[in-house]
Parts: C-alpha cells; sequence; structure tokens
C-alpha cells in the first residue's frame, strides 16, 4: 500500500482557495520586502497592498526564495507520520526556490521535488495534476515522474496592459517601455524553457486585445488538454476577466474553467492588469 501523499508548492503557483482545499495543497510562501518590511507572500501580505505601497513610494518589493531551513522544517513536518511529499516549485531559472528544497530534501526519504520550469498557474496546472493523482492512490514517485515529463506540455503566457513594473524591474528598456506605451503595444510574455521572453506585441486598448490574445491562444484547440484551464490575472477589471471567462467557453468546453489571481510575486514583477490563459497540450 502506498503512502499517503502530501502535494505541496511554493506560493507562486497562484491557485484559488478551491482547489487549494479541493487537494489540501500545502503552501510555502516566498518572501516579499517593502522598503525595511519584511512579509510572507499570502500570509500577511497581498498584491494590494504592493501596488499601494508603490503609488505612495514608488517603490517595487523585493522577493525572495524560500530558504532550507524553512524546507526542512516542513519536510520533517510532513513525514513524522510516514507521509510521503510532492514539492512544487517556480522554474529554477527564476528562483532559488528549487534548489533550497532539494538540498532540504536530501535529508528525506519520499520526499520529491518537482522543477515546474514555469511560473504562477502554469506550475499550478501541474499541482492540480499532482492532487488528481495522489486521490488516485498514485505514489509520490509516480507523481513526480509524471509531473516533470509534463514541464514541457505547460503552456503560460501573459499580456502585460503597461510596462511600468518590468521597466522599473529592470527587464524593460526605457526607450522599449516608452515605445510602447505611445503605441499603446500590449506584449505578451511567454513562459520557455524556464524563462520569461517576449512574444507577440498587440497593439490598441487592453480589454479587445486580450479577446484577441485568448483567441490565438486557443486556436489550435485539437491540441489543448480540455480537462482544465486558467484565467489567471493581476488585478484586473471584473468584466474584463468576465470577457475573457466566455471568450474561452466560446473557444471550447472545458472541464473546468478556473479564475485566479496573482500573488505577490507575479505582481510584483508584471504589475497590475495583467492577464493571462494557461493550459496543457496534449
Amino acid at each position: 500500500m502506498n503512502k499517503k501523499v502530501i502535494i505541496a508548492s511554493d506560493s507562486t503557483c497562484d491557485l484559488n482557495q478551491e482547489l487549494l482545499e479541493r487537494y489540501q495543497i500545502k503552501i510555502l510562501p516566498l518572501g516579499v520586502s517593502l522598503g525595511s518590511s519584511q512579509y510572507k507572500d499570502g500570509v500577511d501580505i497581498d498584491p494590494d497592498a504592493i501596488y499601494a505601497h508603490y503609488e505612495q513610494t514608488g517603490e517595487l518589493p523585493k522577493t525572495s526564495a524560500v530558504n532550507i531551513a524553512e524546507f526542512s522544517d516542513f519536510f520533517a513536518r510532513q513525514t513524522q507520520d510516514g507521509n510521503a511529499v510532492v514539492l512544487f516549485t517556480i522554474s529554477s531559472e527564476m528562483s532559488s526556490t528549487y534548489r533550497n528544497a532539494c538540498l532540504a530534501a536530501e535529508e528525506y526519504e519520499d520526499v520529491y521535488v518537482v522543477d515546474t520550469r514555469s511560473l504562477s498557474t502554469g506550475g499550478g496546472l501541474l499541482v492540480a495534476e499532482a492532487g488528481d493523482m495522489a486521490a488516485e492512490g498514485r505514489s509520490a514517485a509516480e507523481i513526480a515522474e509524471y509531473c516533470t515529463a509534463m514541464t514541457e506540455k505547460v503552456s503560460a503566457s501573459f499580456v502585460v496592459d503597461d510596462l511600468e513594473f518590468l521597466h522599473k524591474g529592470g527587464r524593460c528598456s526605457a526607450v522599449a517601455a516608452l515605445g510602447a506605451n505611445l503605441l499603446q503595444l500590449k506584449p505578451c510574455i511567454v513562459v520557455k524553457q524556464g524563462k520569461m521572453g517576449v512574444g507577440k506585441k498587440y497593439r490598441g486598448k487592453f480589454g479587445p486585445v486580450l479577446e484577441k490574445y485568448v483567441s490565438e491562444q486557443l486556436a489550435d484547440i485539437e491540441n489543448i488538454d480540455r480537462k482544465r484551464i486558467f484565467v489567471t490575472h493581476a488585478g484586473c477589471d471584473s468584466q474584463i476577466i468576465d470577457r475573457c471567462v466566455e471568450e474561452v467557453k466560446k473557444t471550447a468546453e472545458f472541464g473546468e474553467v478556473q479564475v485566479t489571481r496573482a500573488g505577490c510575486t507575479i505582481s510584483s514583477h508584471c504589475g497590475r492588469n495583467t492577464l493571462g490563459v494557461l493550459f496543457l497540450r496534449k
């Protein structure tokens, strides 16, 4: 008989409360620094506090990885009753969280760490898959192996309304930001090989651009796994979110269309008014 499998993730998976409760997912928060104050992502700070701080001070937050000691303490607690653990992290290309988790896991049996090679609900897709597999009684080793292989099937992208946060965070030059804003360009940020890059640049107002983006992302519908899809946003207007959800449902019937809000890590880099559709390819 397989051990009970605990599914865990760092806080960047951006899953909503419904899914966290459904799969009993344990979350380890990344650190967030605002000035001299230290917080835990999603525990004692949320994205709205980050936006408010930026508007008042012009200062962007800094995020920090979950450290080795935090992971070690977590693994010790979860395995003391004989449970196994599968832990998911943000791409190792974007954070030292994965490396820290692996170092801590060396002390424990039946603890597996999966590098999602993605961020936000790109990783969340894999966490939810793991939750389904654990409910089916699969072993931790099976779950980790399957989800590691599935990292190549994740489609993760976002459209950014304003380049201010990307520019201030050093991920976009001042010239590019100025040109994009003057031309009303909305870049699509795409995750490939574990890294963020710029894809198509849309032009126009945010709402219509998003509808076009969703339609184009789902154009190859026959090669998309329709079990689950995420519409993940950073503080977007509810009407814009609803229009994107409608566009998804109009394109194809999905088992689940989950709406989630990006946590502090994604919000710190992309800023308010960022939205993406994230799914698995067949």
